[in-house]
């Protein structure tokens, strides 16, 4: 699997949309990078966004059962994508959470995950569906070794 792109928004620390173009200079013709940066700038924010956006799970927060922390303070909503290849095919893995009525006092609603191909086909119906089709396409699986 080849993580082409990272795109997130209102994720821990940073609020608003971000995104990480693998597909693009500088980093397409990057052979190695390194995600730098002083403590809180959002480089394990990163990581987060790549397995909520595959697995719905985010390893910090495994613990924790209250997934309202992964969203930034004082947003209603938040989401987490990645596009990535196996095999020459072209995934877009999107995780979403909303609070009610798009307010910030609302409640939170669970989470929606959705797999897409490379035209935009969404490949699942409903958010259980997700994690087969993902360990299916991916042949990769979620496992927390943080215990």
């Amino acid at each position: 699997m080849k993580i082409l792109r990272i795109k997130l928004r209102n994720l821990n620390s940073l609020r608003g949309e971000h995104v990480v173009d693998f597909t693009k200079e500088p980093l397409a013709s990057a052979s190695i990078f390194a995600i730098t940066g002083p403590t809180g700038a959002g480089k394990s924010t990163l990581l987060d966004a790549m397995t909520l956006a595959l697995y719905g799970r985010a390893a910090r927060y495994e613990k924790d059962s209250n997934p309202e922390n992964m969203m930034s303070r004082h947003t209603s909503e938040c989401s987490a994508e990645v596009t990535f290849s196996v095999n020459k095919e072209v995934y877009r893995a999107e995780w979403q959470l909303r609070r009610a009525r798009g307010k910030i006092d609302g409640a939170l609603q669970p989470p929606q995950r959705f797999l897409y191909d490379a035209q935009e086909t969404p490949l699942n119906r409903l958010s259980t569906e997700f994690n087969q089709l993902i360990e299916k396409n991916t042949i990769l699986t979620y496992i927390n070794n943080l215990n």
